[in-house]
């Protein structure tokens, strides 16, 4: 015989009451949190940006306030270690946000921002210029670290036709 408790699990029912929401997604609660964070920015200017004010050029400038509380080192071009992966000693050098972090941050901001009542068309965070910062930002801190990034490659599938001869299709 089965309990209640075995029964609701079985159905697929929870013991939360019907008027709570389900808990957010790590990815979710990030997204809030990075998006509180951008509107506490922008009401920090002075004066305060609204965010129908706002374009890629907050964005640029958020990016480099975030700078200071990066943990990624990024050797200078005169730095002893420059374009190695593993230095031996400790430098000067600063410490920024990682690439991934960022392009990940602008990803959810991106969302966010469309989800908040903002138009795809006038999205500050898919600006052709913040896309060429973030590529210009993963080229220098790669080749700081002495790790050349490469661009994934598209898989090729390739597909015999009947004469024996291969097409390509993507």
């Amino acid at each position: 015989m089965m309990s209640n408790k075995g029964k609701e699990a079985a159905e697929g029912s929870s013991s939360r009451p019907v008027s709570e929401p389900a808990p957010l997604s790590r990815y979710e609660s990030q997204k809030k949190r990075d998006w509180n964070t951008f509107g506490q920015y922008l009401k920090n200017q002075r004066p305060p940006v609204s965010l129908s004010q706002c374009n890629y050029s907050h964005v640029l400038e958020f990016l480099h306030y975030l700078d200071q509380f990066g943990k990624t080192k990024v050797h200078l071009n005169g730095c002893i270690f420059f374009g190695q992966p593993e230095p031996p000693a400790p430098c000067t050098c600063p410490l920024r946000q990682a690439w991934g972090s960022l392009d990940a941050l602008i990803g959810r901001l991106r969302a966010a921002y469309e989800e908040n009542g903002g138009s795809p068309e006038t999205n500050p965070f898919g600006s052709s210029t913040i896309r060429v910062y973030l590529r210009e930002v993963r080229e220098s801190q790669a080749k700081a670290r002495g790790i050349p990034y490469k661009k994934k490659k598209k898989k090729k599938i390739e597909n015999k036709d009947g004469d024996g001869s291969k097409n390509a299709m993507q």
